[in-house]
């Protein structure tokens, strides 16, 4: 996965930490769970702040269907 690879990225973050509310993960924690992600394979320097509010933004969404 690369960082353009939202919805993937939240899916994953949904089942990997399922106990966690999306809502109040900060960019900090957020940006090095990503990076984490078993599949991630992309340049941890190239998230900003619009891919991390994106990711994040999409993972509750997941969260909440």
């Amino acid at each position: 996965m690369k960082w353009s690879d939202i919805h993937d990225i939240a899916i994953e973050l949904a089942d990997n930490y399922p106990d966690e509310d999306p809502r109040y993960v900060n960019f900090v924690d957020l940006h090095r769970w990503v990076c984490e992600l078993e599949n991630f394979d992309d340049d941890p320097e190239r998230s900003g702040e619009k891919i991390l509010e994106a990711i994040q933004a999409t993972w509750i969404e997941e969260v909440a269907d």
